[in-house]
């Protein structure tokens, strides 16, 4: 169910302001300086003409624009408005609000300096043909609340494009932060998760980039469900993206509904709304997982979730164990720009998973099997870790 929007209360003294309003009035960003110009020796330095000594040296040597100006730390975050939070699509002037919170929780979590950007067009081609035209000015892309399956698209043909890391938050900070919390719910009952069936309730954005997460990091076996049932490679009806992954999961052959696929399923993974039936839950595997996000009513409300899971976490915050991407991509993004990353690869991605679960250490428990976004570790953990993976794996520029 879409959330309601409300209207500011009229500024009168018999009208009490609405808190978010009085927080967003004005907006909740602003750019400042870093050097001072105080005298007109400063303003020779910063610029003309001092400037222009940088900037024939960058025209000899691209790459020290990175040393020289704040690409290296920045990161454009680019929506279209169609996919925003629970809103749905609703336009890039009502979408810029969730943007700029992006933008300040990169910088408090990571320590990015982002710049939200909307643009006023839904067509792939221009989105993918402005970022690109906008890419010498950011050090990272991270594309937000855009609707699937054009999401998908768009990741790939700017990665395919550009040599900086472009990362689509909805699918990929899901994924992180769902691995870590699987991996540790997996050892506080004594398994791996190669002991695991999963059935993710979704085959959009964030289902289909948890599938392959889990099937990168050694899952058992994963079944994603649409609305027509359980996607496997006999249906003649998936799309592309569907058929691909499709490939590489339901290795069990399953079909028919969700309800089916969850009879003796380890783990329950909700990233597509509605209601599973409490009948459909209690045929699920003794000590399994429920993980259902849905905000702000996940698949199945933790009180019945306990009744038969040994760990249950969910999207809100005002229940243990909240997957929240911003554990995720301001430690990403700061790793990948500390080593000037060209992409960020699915072991990248993982090895944040991994310092995420690592992180909650001798303090796991079933109310607890991922750390709090205000932990102040968090961040500098999963930088080190996306970091060293991105040398790993060579895509390190430095």
């Amino acid at each position: 169910m879409a959330a309601e929007i409300i209207s500011p209360s009229p500024l009168n003294e018999q009208d009490p302001i609405d808190p978010a309003f009085a927080l967003h009035r004005g907006g909740k960003m602003e750019i400042t300086a870093t050097v001072p110009v105080r005298d007109a020796d400063d303003l020779s330095l910063a610029y003309t003409p001092g400037v222009a000594r940088v900037c024939t040296a960058i025209a000899e040597n691209p790459e020290l624009v990175n040393d020289y100006t704040w690409k290296s730390n920045v990161v454009a975050v680019v929506t279209d408005g169609t996919a925003v939070l629970g809103l749905g699509d609703i336009g890039p002037e009502a979408s810029l609000p969730v943007m700029e919170g992006k933008a300040i929780l990169f910088k408090q979590f990571g320590g990015v300096d982002a710049v939200p950007i909307a643009l006023a067009t839904t067509d792939v081609d221009e989105i993918v043909e402005t970022v690109v035209r906008l890419a010498p000015s950011f050090g990272g892309v991270n594309l937000e609340d855009i609707s699937a399956p054009r999401c998908f698209e768009i990741e790939r043909r700017l990665q395919a494009a550009l040599d900086i890391p472009i990362f689509h938050d909805d699918q990929h900070g899901t994924a992180v932060v769902t691995l870590a919390a699987l991996r540790n719910a997996a050892r506080l009952t004594d398994r791996t998760l190669a002991d695991l069936r999963a059935v993710i309730s979704g085959a959009g954005a964030a289902g289909i980039a948890i599938a392959k997460i889990l099937v990168g990091a050694g899952i058992g076996d994963v079944v994603l469900c649409d609305r027509k049932g359980a996607v496997h490679v006999g249906r003649t009806d998936l799309t592309d993206v569907k058929r691909e992954i499709a490939e590489l999961t339901n290795r069990g052959g399953l079909s028919g509904s969700l309800a089916d696929v969850l009879a003796g399923a380890d783990v329950f993974i909700g990233v597509s709304g509605g209601t599973v039936p409490e009948e459909a839950v209690a045929t699920m595997a003794k000590n399994c997982f429920i993980f259902a996000m849905a905000n702000p009513t996940p698949e199945v409300h933790p009180e019945i979730a306990h009744r038969y899971a040994a760990v249950v976490a969910t999207g809100r915050s005002d229940f243990p164990n909240q997957i929240n991407n911003v554990l995720a991509f301001p430690g990403i993004f700061a790793g990948a720009l500390q080593v000037r990353a060209s992409r960020i690869t699915e072991g990248m991605k993982i090895a944040a998973a991994d310092a995420l679960a690592e992180l909650v250490g001798d303090d796991l428990s079933a109310a607890q099997v991922i750390p709090s976004p205000f932990d102040a570790r968090v961040a500098p953990a999963v930088t080190r870790a996306v970091a060293a993976a991105a040398r790993a794996e060579g895509v390190a520029r430095r």
